[in-house]
């Protein structure tokens, strides 16, 4: 990364950690012009043409890359869309080849997901073009906390001294660590809510305040963020059933009104009604779970051209 601090200064987005504040403020700024290009009738724009884009996920998630895909396609990019259950990877081609092979193609932003912490920042010190971390592992998902800064800023009009609730499975979330990190970094009081068996040991040193239970975590909370219950990262019981922990770790209406009564209520996705959340608050006047998904277009819009436009003319 360049030392610039401005969003176009850095050549990747491979996390939170490490951006400073107005740096992350400088996103969301720009994104707010890409809703707006978003809602016209011509969505379309050109300030990427002739560029190249490849999304290469080696986890499977058809709303992330759909949002990528199409957040490339308006600003009027080529965008490449490599189904690795389909390459070379696996019949046993290392990262680093599939890396150099890529780099070969002269793309200008490569977009990637795997499923192990710190690939996507070794698969960039290999290629010379902007890389976007697109969650990595337990590691980071930085666009999914920009999105969620975007859609709660538009909401509360701000983040910094708001109370933000992050409730359920942060031990295997990405989303949660770059949530913690972003609303850290921009002046918000962040909670934990969990089983203990569901929170990393020493949680707190990130400056959250932990919470067992939803009625205290959620006491006078501007900001409720539910997490999915990641089962195919779990290797052994960490919760009895998943209809006791909806019990005590779902939300609901009952759970809810602990919260302000303006509180929002939020998702990554893609949820698992009935356990983390039940369908008539999924899908009550709180939710902002629907608009999380039109802000992610923007945001991961308003970061693509941030770093291609750092690279100067077109590969």
């Amino acid at each position: 990364m360049t030392p610039s601090n401005t969003p176009s200064g850095r050549r990747h987005l491979l996390g939170i950690n490490g951006l400073a504040p107005q740096e992350i403020v400088d996103l969301l700024d720009r994104a707010e012009t890409a809703v707006a290009i978003s809602r016209r009738p011509d969505k379309k724009n050109s300030v990427l043409k002739g560029r190249t884009q490849i999304n290469l996920f080696f986890e499977a998630s058809t709303r992330t890359q759909a949002s990528f895909e199409i957040a490339g396609k308006r600003l009027g990019a080529d965008v490449m869309n490599m189904s690795v259950a389909n390459s070379s990877v696996k019949k046993g081609e290392t990262l680093i080849d599939t890396a150099m092979t890529l780099n070969a193609m002269q793309p200008d932003i490569l977009i990637v997901r795997h499923h192990a912490a710190g690939a996507v920042a070794l698969l960039a010190q290999k290629v010379a073009c902007s890389v976007v971390n697109a969650g990595d592992g337990q590691h980071e998902h930085p666009t999914q906390a920009l999105l969620d800064a975007l859609t709660i800023r538009r909401h509360k009009g701000k983040i910094e001294r708001l109370t933000v609730a992050i409730c359920g499975d942060v031990l295997h979330s990405r989303v949660a660590r770059s949530n913690i990190l972003l609303l850290n970094a921009l002046g918000a009081r962040v909670r934990v809510v969990a089983p203990s068996t569901l929170l990393p040991s020493g949680i707190e040193k990130m400056g959250v305040e932990v919470f067992h239970r939803m009625e205290d975590g959620l006491a006078g909370a501007d900001v409720v963020m539910m997490l999915r219950l990641q089962r195919e990262r779990m290797e052994g019981a960490f919760v009895p059933s998943v209809r006791e922990y909806f019990r005590y770790f779902g939300l609901d209406g009952e759970k809810l009104r602990a919260a302000k009564p303006d509180a929002l209520v939020m998702h990554p996705g893609p949820m698992n009604r009935g356990v983390e959340i039940a369908s008539d608050i999924a899908d009550g006047p709180q939710s902002v779970i629907e608009e999380q998904v039109e802000m992610g277009v923007a945001v991961r819009m308003a970061v693509i051209e941030a770093l291609v436009s750092h690279n100067g003319e077109p590969r």
